[in-house]
């Protein structure tokens, strides 16, 4: 060969080289921002300083999906009867060919973590996390950024302050970095609270009753007249209406004050007797229950429950994909759903997947292995965070995950709040996530009260004031009546809590509500029984629950829309056994349904609402029912009872008056479409097209 010819070839092969080197130069030094990964809170919160830089974190690498964009509008499809696509659900093989991340995705996001001392743990279910551990200080290199703890709300989280920046062909892989933050959702159970301690009504010894009833089914009483007064002269005060559960010092087992419901009492109400009357219970379903930390006793606690209750045995399977320190808080939560599902399908097996911690990353790493598992065709979730703490736009990874479910036919469902309208929280309005995303369905809440066979005398929407009227006796009496002559509510102790709803600020209206006004999201879709005032009996541990230092069972009446959630998906079970094949998400499914199949939630009001009369001298103030549960943020109708709290002193509790949010006919922002209507409900999803 001649060496003119070698010299060209020597000189082309070199340049080859040295762009193939300049190339890969440039490949592995791309900066990709990952976006919106700097949390709402950061820039209004009390900046407390730099994160301790040896810390050890666990970060989550979320991966994006392949073709998103052709993935959502396939569920679109999905879900629309006119649609060759309608109910034809993706097989796991079809979502990780055509929608997953790959094996290849992954290994540049391992790598990349190695390269900066992060030391991976695991890969996410269907490639779309990659798990790692690490210093503070080795995160702050790896993605950019400097990490500093936050004041929110009286809470202390650890939060990135800038959005993280990936140097190399991983950063384009990824949707969100978690870890970085440790943001945790809160739990959505709740107990009657004593408003002086803030402590809750404490809890009955199981053995304090034989007959399967402790507290009372009666939560609206006559009405009474009462009288109060420090030395039997002046100043005094009369009050006239309603009364609130069964008196104080009730001690027979099923009049127990202040009042709660046993699952008999709830079947009757919301017309499911009808459903197991044909053998529609749930069976051959399971419903999955996704809790952080679980409870150590569930399996005992529910098992008694069952067979306390004279309810099918029960089939509990418990799933712990990272093992599961312990929490009171999140044990009763856990009972709670457990239990509740269990009482509206009895025949249903139940999953509990217990998350490592209630960490954001974690959770949604539960729910993706419920969904990846196949574990079942309905994921109840009991909790939440006030969707500007997350952001202003999409949250990636939780999204990509229920856009996942609802294209296998899955409904995940969480509940839509205890906080209101948030405004007692945030100082704003705000809405929960992620009960606002368009792919869960949000689940809102109610007061429940019953006639005396045990059928719905009326619902109200979940939403309680309290204003205190009276201090405790002493040698004299009862103290001076706490409600000012002047009328200027100082006693008022207002909103108490309430189920969450409103309009969401990120995500645009989804298809399924194209009949309710506006451009955005709406929450809820639907609501269960809520309030923890009208709640139902819940069987626990007293060493997992109360806080007692006694293994033995206690029970205590539960609630908020942790209440309301286990109990809408263990109806969805039983929707899914009547159709016979999975339904998918109930929210694209439930609008437009028969008037007869949804109880419509309106204001309920009462002709003997509390009044009161106080006599100063010779000066006498009236009080007006609307007096004596202020501040109110609005007029709608409302319900008050007087309450003797067990000592503590009298009080006005009032229904249906939840924050600046109300109900209406049709659609509204507190119960949604409103209740289910047991069998007519299940016969409509079953046969809607």
């Amino acid at each position: 060969m001649r060496a003119d010819k070698l010299h060209s070839i020597a000189v082309f092969t070199l340049l080859l080289c040295l762009a193939a080197t300049s190339a890969l130069f440039a490949q592995d030094n791309s900066r990709h921002t990952i976006p919106n990964s700097k949390l709402g809170f950061v820039s209004t919160a009390k900046d407390l300083g730099p994160e301790v830089s040896s810390k050890q974190v666990t970060i989550y690498v979320w991966l994006q999906l392949h073709n998103v964009d052709s993935l959502r509008e396939l569920v679109e499809q999905q879900y629309d009867a006119s649609s060759p696509n309608y109910q034809n659900w993706l097989t796991p093989e079809e979502f990780n060919s055509n929608y997953a991340p790959t094996s290849e995705d992954v290994g540049k996001v391992k790598a990349f973590l190695a390269a900066h001392n992060l030391s991976v743990s695991s890969v996410g279910d269907r490639n779309m996390y990659v798990k790692a551990q690490g210093t503070i200080s080795s995160a702050q290199s790896a993605f950019k950024v400097q990490i500093h703890r936050f004041d929110v709300h009286g809470h202390t989280y650890r939060a990135n302050t800038t959005d993280p920046t990936m140097e190399g062909p991983a950063g384009a892989l990824v949707s969100r970095v978690g870890g970085l933050s440790d943001l945790r959702f809160q739990p959505h159970s709740l107990r009657a609270m004593n408003p002086q301690t803030g402590k809750p009504f404490p809890a009955v010894p199981l053995s304090a009753t034989a007959n399967g009833a402790f507290y009372s089914a009666n939560c609206l009483q006559s009405p009474e007249l009462v009288n109060f007064s420090t030395d039997g002269s002046s100043p005094k005060a009369t009050y006239y209406g309603n009364t609130y559960g069964a008196p104080i010092t009730n001690t027979t087992p099923g009049t127990l004050a202040p009042c709660g419901y046993q699952p008999s009492d709830l079947q009757t109400a919301y017309n499911l007797n009808g459903l197991y009357k044909y053998g529609l219970n749930g069976a051959g379903q399971t419903v999955v229950i996704v809790d952080a930390y679980g409870s150590p006793t569930i399996v005992d606690d529910a098992t008694t429950f069952s067979n306390f209750y004279g309810l099918a045995p029960l089939n509990l399977s418990i799933y712990q994909p990272g093992g599961t320190p312990v929490d009171e808080g999140w044990a009763f939560e856990t009972t709670l759903d457990v239990e509740s599902s269990h009482a509206v399908a009895p025949g249903a097996n139940i999953a509990l997947v217990e998350a490592y911690t209630d960490l954001t990353d974690d959770l949604g790493a539960a729910i993706l292995f419920a969904v990846d598992q196949r574990l079942g065709n309905v994921i109840s979730n009991s909790y939440g965070l006030p969707e500007s703490e997350l952001g202003g736009t999409p949250y990636s990874p939780f999204d990509d995950i229920l856009l996942v479910a609802a294209a296998h036919g899955i409904s995940v469902d969480f509940s839509s709040g205890d906080n209101g309208d948030f405004y007692a929280v945030e100082g704003q309005t705000d809405v929960n996530y992620p009960a606002s995303t368009p792919y869960a369905t949000a689940v809102g809440g109610t007061s429940l009260f019953l006639n005396k066979n045990k059928t719905t005398a009326f619902e109200t929407g979940w939403g309680n004031n309290l204003t205190w009227i009276a201090n405790a006796p002493d040698q004299y009496g009862y103290s001076v009546p706490l409600v000012p002559p002047d009328n200027s509510a100082a006693d008022a102790l207002g909103f108490q809590y309430g189920a969450g709803g409103g309009t969401s600020a990120v995500y645009r209206k989804p298809g399924f509500q194209r009949g309710l006004p506006g451009r955005y999201r709406l929450v809820p879709d639907i609501a269960y029984l809520a309030d923890p005032d009208t709640g139902m009996e819940v069987l626990c541990a007293g060493s997992s629950c109360f806080n007692i230092a006694d293994s033995s069972l206690y029970v205590a009446v539960g609630g908020g829309t942790s209440l309301a959630c286990p109990m809408f998906s263990g109806l969805w079970a039983i929707a899914n056994q009547r159709s016979g094949h999975p339904l998918g998400q109930a929210a694209r499914s439930i609008y437009g349904l028969s008037s007869d199949a949804i109880n419509d939630i309106t204001p309920v009001s009462s002709p003997f609402n509390v009044t009161g009369a106080i006599t100063a001298g010779h000066h006498t103030t009236y009080e007006s029912a609307y007096d004596l549960v202020a501040p109110l943020e609005t007029r709608a109708p409302f319900l008050s009872a007087l309450f003797d709290w067990n000592g503590v002193g009298w009080f006005v509790l009032s229904f249906g008056t939840d924050s600046s949010l109300s109900t209406n006919r049709g659609w509204d922002n507190v119960t949604g479409l409103g209740t289910p209507n047991g069998l007519e409900f299940v016969n409509a999803v079953a046969s809607h097209r």
